[in-house]
């Protein structure tokens, strides 16, 4: 895709084109653009939101995941639970637990037993 290609999809999609939402959408996915992903669902698009959290746990990028977490994404805090779990973060995990999340605390106690 040109710049100018990328420039007039961009124009559509900022026109409320839903068809070059969706493409733009894909596009940063396939590209790993957070930045578009991260635009795009801080405006309230639910598919960008699940691409940017799944883009985001392929990265092992936290501080996204936290981000959304701490916004109320459920689907966020399950992916920043698993990747905190799986680099042993503990501190991450205890920050979770002491925010309430029961799963962080689970794996915290799972974690730190033994």
């Amino acid at each position: 895709m040109t710049d100018s290609d990328l420039s007039a999809l961009q124009e559509r999609a900022g026109n409320g084109d839903r068809s070059a939402v969706d493409e733009l959408i894909e596009l940063a996915a396939e590209q790993g653009d957070l930045g578009v992903l991260r635009r795009l669902a801080d405006q309230g698009n639910t598919t960008a939101t699940d691409q940017l959290i799944e883009l985001a746990a392929e990265q092992g990028d936290l501080g996204e995941l936290r981000r959304l977490s701490d916004q109320g994404n459920a689907t966020a805090a399950d992916q920043l639970i698993e990747l905190a779990t799986e680099q042993g973060n503990l501190d991450e995990l205890r920050r979770l637990a002491d925010l309430g999340n029961g799963t962080a605390a689970e794996q915290l106690a799972e974690l730190t037993s033994g």
